[in-house]
């Protein structure tokens, strides 16, 4: 009799235990679509994560999809929403329609797409406003990064609306107005072109009226990437020293998780810098994990490389502190 009353016991906590789980799966955050945004000249759709009780005035992470990806695919495989929860910010997952590119790429190389106040470019900023007014995120901490056609709509960002970015992380990506159309956009990714610092300066400070402060840089690079060159970092190291008026020679280098990493450096802040992972080809750096300096999953164009981009950039950028 006793044994049969602690079975019924045991099996009654057991459906407890399950039922708690479960509650607290139903209610955990999750990527979702947010409708009517804004205008959206750029026919874009708009994701984002919000952790669950999320306080406001906290930061707001922009993270930009590359070709063939989607938004939700992203921002779980490139670490963004495991560091949301880790250390409290919210994600803005914009996502690219194949009726606007086949391929699903940002049109990074579109006058119509990368000027301020039209197309793609806008749309997103409509959607940074609209995390900014349902969150109360704090709009000084607003950072944006990419990989791919997101890490080139990423410098887009930058350019066109400094005044709303306070950093950027580009990932394997592209100088602004590197290319202008489809046909050049190829050039700029392989083999890439050399303009000269003024050239890459002035198409930023012609892109909108501001004049300063701009926005921090961090330029990620796989060394074996034969889709986007190694020579398109050096290209927006040289656009946004010039920019920001610093040598385009480093203050220092040093390695980080064995990967060399150089700091250019202004007013005694690091404005921009440069990660190089040596033999890694086209995609995002992580180093899967619940470690310090570890997050992301791999996948395709997702790479297991020891190190996670999304994290330092989160360490950057004081998110993590």
């Amino acid at each position: 009799m006793w044994k049969i009353h602690l079975r019924a016991v045991l099996a009654a906590t057991t459906l407890l235990a399950g039922l708690v789980a479960g509650a607290g799966a139903a209610s955990a955050a999750s990527v979702v679509e947010v409708t009517g945004f804004g205008s959206n000249p750029g026919a874009l759709k708009m994701f984002r994560y919000v952790p669950d009780g999320l306080p406001t005035g906290r930061p707001v992470v922009v993270a930009l999809h590359g070709c063939t990806q989607d938004a939700a695919g992203y921002g779980t495989g490139s670490g963004w929403t495991q560091l949301a929860d880790r250390f409290g910010f919210s994600v803005v997952l914009p996502e690219q329609q194949s009726a606007n590119n086949f391929s699903r790429c940002f049109n990074w190389f579109e006058p119509g797409d990368i000027t301020r106040g039209q197309g793609e470019a806008e749309s997103i900023t409509q959607m940074v406003r609209r995390q900014l007014d349902d969150t109360g995120a704090d709009p000084a901490r607003v950072e944006v990064t990419g990989l791919s056609s997101g890490g080139a709509m990423t410098a887009v960002m930058l350019a066109a609306y400094p005044d709303m970015f306070a950093g950027g992380g580009v990932v394997a990506g592209i100088a602004y107005r590197c290319a202008t159309s489809m046909v050049d956009a190829f050039s700029c990714m392989n083999p890439g072109k050399d303009l000269s610092p003024a050239q890459l300066g002035d198409a930023v400070r012609g892109a909108s009226g501001h004049t300063g402060p701009w926005p921090t840089v961090s330029i990620w690079q796989g060394d074996a990437d034969y889709t986007v060159r190694p020579s398109n970092a050096t290209e927006l190291v040289e656009q946004w020293t010039n920019v920001h008026g610093i040598p385009a020679t480093p203050t220092r280098t040093d390695t980080v998780a064995g990967y060399p990493h150089a700091v250019y450096e202004g007013g005694g802040r690091t404005l921009v810098e440069t990660y190089t992972i040596t033999g890694m080809g086209h995609g995002q750096p992580l180093d899967p994990g619940t470690g310090e300096g570890q997050c992301g999953q791999a996948g395709a164009y997702l790479l297991d490389v020891d190190i996670c981009a999304a994290w330092h950039l989160s360490a950057a950028w004081g998110l993590s502190g």
